[in-house]
């Protein structure tokens, strides 16, 4: 009887088995359908077609998409601290239309991705305006474990290959991107980047507390305030440690700024975190920042390049109500530093302040 039972119910299990195989398949045939119509991640868009409205904040997904769709030929790459750089007045300032590519925490390796892909896609850009932090100047700043961070980045988006793109999409996040973009096609959901990729993504001014801000600015420093006076006497470096000091990622910027256009304006900026977030005048990781800096400038002479170095002690980078954090400024610096940097494009004379260091000049 229990033979004659199993059996009996193995047709119907290999039925419920086939039933629940092609409902699985069927489902996700409807899902990965629903992608590539939507198409979040604008895996399809192509010079002279609008990138899709950009529905999540991890810009790796988002700012591909922006440079393929031609629109923009001129870039500002870095990290969060240029990315208060507003591109729209940036482009009336140039006479160009900006973009704004920077991405938070972004490493030098995704970095020069963005920019690689700017290079081969845009056939003339007019301005490339790139933010270069300390992360550049650290010795295993190209090592594997330093190209990327825990924000998943999509080297098949940044690639010249359109075919590997669709079978990364099938999952659960480009799903959630997609839902977003379907709701804002249906006017339920405004758009999380504007279409130029800005965004003001500080709090908002009128709720500045210089007493929370230097919170954040003196937490690194047990609550106190950090000493800012140059070190006296001088750390002592000796010969054969300056000479073992090594710049790897700098070649990369080189590289790439290297891949544009002559005509292209190469402008390097060196944004102007907090006083306290910076080597100490003098020690020998101040040092070896001065080193790098020298680098730095070394390349944009070869590369015809213009650096506006803001990194340094000064009265912009000491005075604490000009933060929000060590590595955030508030929108007055932002727009400071936007009037200053279209007075380099234009090549114009900035007006003389300590707080801002020029090296070099356009070809």
């Amino acid at each position: 009887m229990a033979g004659a039972n199993s059996v009996g119910s193995r047709p119907s299990w290999l039925g419920w088995t086939w039933t629940f195989a092609l409902a699985a398949v069927t489902l996700a045939a409807l899902l990965f359908g629903f992608i590539l119509v939507l198409d979040p991640y604008g895996a399809r868009v192509r010079t002279g077609q609008p990138a899709r409205p950009l529905m999540d904040l991890n810009q790796r997904y988002m700012y591909p998409q922006i440079v393929r769709s031609g629109v923009f030929d001129s870039a500002v790459f870095g990290t969060s601290t240029l990315r208060l750089l507003d591109p729209a007045i940036l482009s009336e300032g140039l006479s160009a239309r900006f973009a704004n590519l920077g991405m938070n925490a972004a490493t030098p390796w995704e970095q020069t991705q963005l920019a690689s892909l700017f290079a081969r896609q845009v056939a003339a850009p007019k301005f490339v305006i790139w933010g270069i932090d300390q992360t550049w100047c650290d010795a295993d700043a190209t090592g594997e474990a330093r190209r990327l961070t825990p924000r998943p980045f999509p080297p098949w988006l940044y690639d010249d290959d359109a075919w590997n793109d669709w079978p990364k999409q099938l999952n659960v996040t480009t799903l959630e991107i997609a839902l977003r973009l379907a709701a804002h096609r249906l006017g339920l959901q405004p758009q999380r980047l504007r279409g130029d990729g800005y965004e003001v993504f500080t709090p908002p001014e009128g709720t500045y507390d210089l007493a929370r801000a230097r919170f954040h600015l003196y937490r690194g420093y047990d609550g106190r305030p950090p000493d800012l006076a140059p070190q006296s006497p001088p750390a002592e470096v000796s010969a054969g440690e300056r000479a073992g000091w090594r710049f790897p990622a700098l070649s990369w910027l080189e590289t790439t700024l290297a891949a544009f256009p002559a005509a292209t304006r190469r402008l390097i900026v060196l944004p102007p975190v907090h006083a306290g977030a910076l080597p100490r005048e003098g020690s020998a990781a101040w040092q070896r920042f001065q080193a790098c800096k020298a680098e730095i400038a070394a390349i944009a002479t070869r590369q015809s390049a213009v650096v506006a170095d803001y990194a340094h002690s000064s009265t912009l980078t000491r005075e604490d109500s000009n933060y929000w954090d060590p590595a955030h400024y508030r929108l007055p610096i932002a727009r400071r530093i936007e009037a200053e940097v279209i007075a380099l494009g234009r090549r114009e004379q900035v007006p003389a302040d300590p707080a801002l260091t020029v090296v070099g000049s356009f070809r």
